[in-house]
């Protein structure tokens, strides 16, 4: 993985993030393990390391830094504790693994219904030392704890995404939904008291496709 070096530098560059010696490093061991656990447990399609880096790590690396401007603006760390985020259908940890390792400050739990996939997750956490990264084995629905931020990457549409995540979702809490094209479909079937309040276009370098990041939030009706 360490001839991907240059290329993950230079799409940090590109996504403006700035990242410490050790976090790269994590990313680039990170992406070492999913090759070697996807030859045994099928945690993705793509198997070539140069696909990995764009369709896997910089896709999932686009949205860190519109996260953390969300965060900045809303009001979601009002309180005692650390703030936690649910990346629902996780499957090989993306973007929650990412997300775990550029902004320690963040609590993640990635869940997904396969036990093996969850498995990767917390073998991730302790590989990489990882206090912060937890898999969960669990259909988000059965979920009792509450989170400030619910992401998913390809998981459902959006109106499953919130419908089965819902009871999670703090009071003032936000949804991050990544999807390719613009979703308009989608949008118009989310039910009225899910509000859009912003759609974002994201440029993943070395990747021609079309990507944008979906912010939602529970709204009351009167």
């Amino acid at each position: 993985m360490q001839a991907l070096e240059p290329k993950l530098r230079a799409g940090l560059v590109a996504l403006e993030l700035t990242l410490s010696e050790s976090q790269v490093c994590a990313l680039l061991d990170y992406l070492a393990l999913i090759q070697k656990w996807t030859k045994v447990y099928n945690l993705t399609a793509v198997r070539d390391p140069a696909e990995m880096l764009t369709h896997h790590l910089l896709d999932s690396l686009a949205v860190v830094g519109p996260l953390r401007r969300q965060l900045a603006m809303l009001p979601l760390a009002s309180g005692a504790g650390q703030l936690r985020l649910l990346d629902v259908g996780s499957g090989a940890g993306l973007p929650g693994v990412v997300i775990a390792i550029c902004c320690p400050e963040i609590r993640v739990d990635c869940v997904d219904t396969v036990g093996k996939k969850a498995a990767f997750i917390q073998q991730v956490a302790v590989t990489l030392k990882l206090p912060n990264l937890c898999g969960v084995h669990a259909r988000v629905e059965q979920l009792t704890d509450k989170y400030q931020v619910i992401s998913s990457r390809a998981f459902a549409s959006l109106l499953d995404f919130t419908n089965w995540s819902r009871q999670a979702l703090i009071e003032r809490g936000v949804w991050m939904a990544m999807k390719g094209k613009h979703p308009a479909d989608e949008l118009a079937a989310l039910p009225s008291d899910v509000q859009v309040f912003h759609v974002e276009h994201l440029i993943v370098p070395g990747l021609i496709a079309d990507r944008c990041v979906v912010w939602l939030r529970h709204v009351a009706i009167t």
